[in-house]
């Protein structure tokens, strides 16, 4: 069993290095662009009939699938919940790296810390989306890989988790932001793994009271939560929006290329780490999904 994790090991290098240099920061969601806007993204949503009477304000943070998923969340939460949204995600990042006080050691830079966002955003919710980094692409996990140490890989990721949930609530102080914790989808490679982060991010939800969203059951076999997919069936929305349905003829859709197992951009990866600039059905069902449990609260 260890040469195909090795594989999987050089092959998610590849890939993540295909998304860009995480530290170039995070990139700005063309919609519509603001003039002067930072690197970090800020929208505002027009009013929508169904959305809670009072618009939440929602920050998303994580990895390279967050950089992709970006600009759709962004879209679903504004037009769905009148949202006011920040977006400050960085390819190859973990938990660690959002975290203050890791310095040089992490690839996130001290105006993007949760923290601070927190403090600066006063937000009602923070997203976190990260697969687990599993290789040590970071250096704030100081080498621990799952491959080498399972259990300390585990035990680390859920100090971590403790840690940042720690940061964003003190940030909070008396209006603390509720966490939404997103579950990943299936892992080929080491899928006991992704099963194992998914219930790490359950427990600490349920032991400080935040939320989870299940965006990987979306891209998930209904009947094998923890397999694999290239493709899976269309959903009715898919149906009715045919750009969703890759293969209207077989009644299927494509979640991930064929050169990439990990991401859900049906567009090829580029140097520099950007939203996906396609229509892709795994992303926008990780976004409704976030989008429903982040409106199901707000509510």
């Amino acid at each position: 069993m260890r040469k195909p994790w090795v594989v999987g090991v050089l092959l998610a290098g590849v890939l993540l290095g295909a998304c860009g240099d995480p530290a170039s920061g995070p990139q700005e969601a063309p919609l519509p662009p603001e003039p002067g806007a930072s690197s970090t993204t800020h929208q505002r949503a027009a009013a929508s009939p169904s959305a809670p009477a009072r618009a939440p304000r929602v920050l998303y943070l994580g990895d390279s699938l967050a950089m992709e998923n970006q600009k759709v969340l962004g879209q679903e939460l504004r037009s769905r919940l009148r949202a006011t949204y920040t977006s400050a995600p960085y390819s190859g990042t973990t938990l660690c790296d959002y975290l203050e006080g890791t310095g040089e050691r992490s690839l996130v830079p001290p105006a993007d810390k949760a923290a601070t966002l927190v403090r600066k955003l006063r937000p009602d919710f923070v997203v976190l989306q990260f697969w687990g980094n599993a290789w040590g692409y970071t250096p704030c996990m100081d080498g621990i890989t799952y491959d080498a140490s399972r259990e300390r890989y585990l035990a680390r990721y859920a100090a971590d988790a403790e840690r940042l949930a720690g940061q964003i609530s003190a940030a909070g102080g008396d209006r603390r932001p509720r966490i939404v914790w997103v579950l990943q989808g299936p892992d080929p490679i080491t899928p006991e793994r992704v099963r194992r982060v998914n219930a790490l991010y359950e427990e600490r939800a349920a032991a400080s009271g935040d939320l989870v969203a299940d965006a990987g059951k979306t891209v998930s076999p209904a009947s094998a939560r923890y397999t694999w997919a290239r493709h899976l069936p269309c959903t009715a929305y898919e149906r009715a929006h045919p750009d969703y349905c890759t293969e209207p003829g077989r009644d299927r859709t494509a979640l991930h290329r064929d050169d990439d197992y990990l991401h859900f951009c049906l567009a090829p990866t580029t140097s520099e780490p950007k939203p996906c600039p396609v229509r892709s059905p795994g992303i926008l069902r990780m976004a409704r999904e976030i989008t429903r449990v982040v409106g199901d609260e707000a509510g």
